[in-house]
């Protein structure tokens, strides 16, 4: 399998309202040396929405040139606009990226027919490898286990899903329905352990912007079949993850990772600072995990 193990969410760092790309480079070189099996720039923890498609494009192409190939790199390339989401695919594609992570349109609330048809028209544009994006909480939309089977079976480039429902019936439906070479993915770092349990191969994670080793170690316990080592890390990892979603993600995450020194806290509107209560919250906690 191409997409296995622990992936980051990666962070979008900004300085001044511009993407700081030393701190970029610099936390995708941590990110490796940690022992991240891949990274994923550009989704929603990246802060895409509010990227211009330039930015978007340039940290794509920073991220496949500071990974070397080394680790793979999965590119968020998805829309509400299929044309857009055609043009960010097929940039994904020429910038060296080893697949591309596509979101459900969120905000159009397509029907089942619409989902196929989105993802159908995009592979008929650009061939590379596609990781399906299911996450309801913020697209309003529900990609369902039949619509997932029929895209694998008539789409050879829909080969996994981020699954981000936190349902595992729904998860165990899609591996029963397009089999155990499908790729699906994570995207609750709550539920890392349950999902590879039905059958997952890994988790596009939030988490492990702080704590990539740990959450590749999870990962590579559970494909080891060293079952008492993945459930240690799984809760170990669990006040994390409860502590990394206080607040609207990725502000939690970003402002851990400017407390540890290795972005600025910049966030861009909507997104604001944590509350104070909060941020003081978030910032015992890690010094009472000594990661501070």
């Amino acid at each position: 399998m191409q997409f296995k193990g622990a992936f980051t969410a990666l962070v979008t760092p900004f300085s001044n309202g511009q993407l700081d790309e030393e701190a970029y480079r610099k936390l995708i070189e941590w990110q490796i040396q940690s022992g991240i099996n891949g990274v994923v720039p550009c989704g929603t923890t990246g802060e895409s929405a509010t990227m211009s498609h330039d930015e978007h494009k340039r940290v794509i192409r920073i991220c496949v040139d500071q990974v070397k190939g080394r680790v793979p790199v999965l590119a968020g390339a998805g829309s509400n606009n299929t044309a857009e989401a055609v043009e960010l695919t097929r940039f994904a594609k020429e910038a060296g990226a080893d697949g591309a992570l596509l979101i459900t349109p969120y905000y159009n609330k397509p029907t089942q027919e619409g989902l196929y048809q989105h993802f159908k028209r995009i592979a008929e544009e650009v061939s590379m490898p596609f990781i399906l994006y299911n996450v309801p909480g913020r697209t309003s939309v529900n990609l369902l286990p039949p619509t997932v089977a029929r895209l694998n079976k008539d789409i050879p480039d829909v080969v996994g899903i981020k699954e981000a429902t936190g349902d595992l019936n729904q998860v165990s439906q899609v591996l029963e329905f397009c089999g155990p070479d499908f790729q699906v993915l994570s995207g609750d770092d709550f539920t890392v352990l349950p999902l590879l349990s039905v059958g997952g191969c890994g988790v596009i994670s939030v988490v492990s912007n702080i704590l990539p080793d740990k959450m590749s170690a999870l990962c590579s316990a559970w494909f080891a079949a060293d079952l008492p080592k993945a459930r240690e890390m799984h809760y170990l990892l669990a006040s994390f993850s409860r502590m990394m979603f206080i607040e609207t993600n990725p502000i939690p995450v970003k402002t851990a990772l400017s407390l540890m020194g290795r972005i600025n806290l910049e966030m861009r509107l909507p997104l604001t600072p944590m509350s104070p209560a909060n941020s003081e919250t978030l910032r015992g906690f890690l010094a009472d995990k000594k990661l501070i």
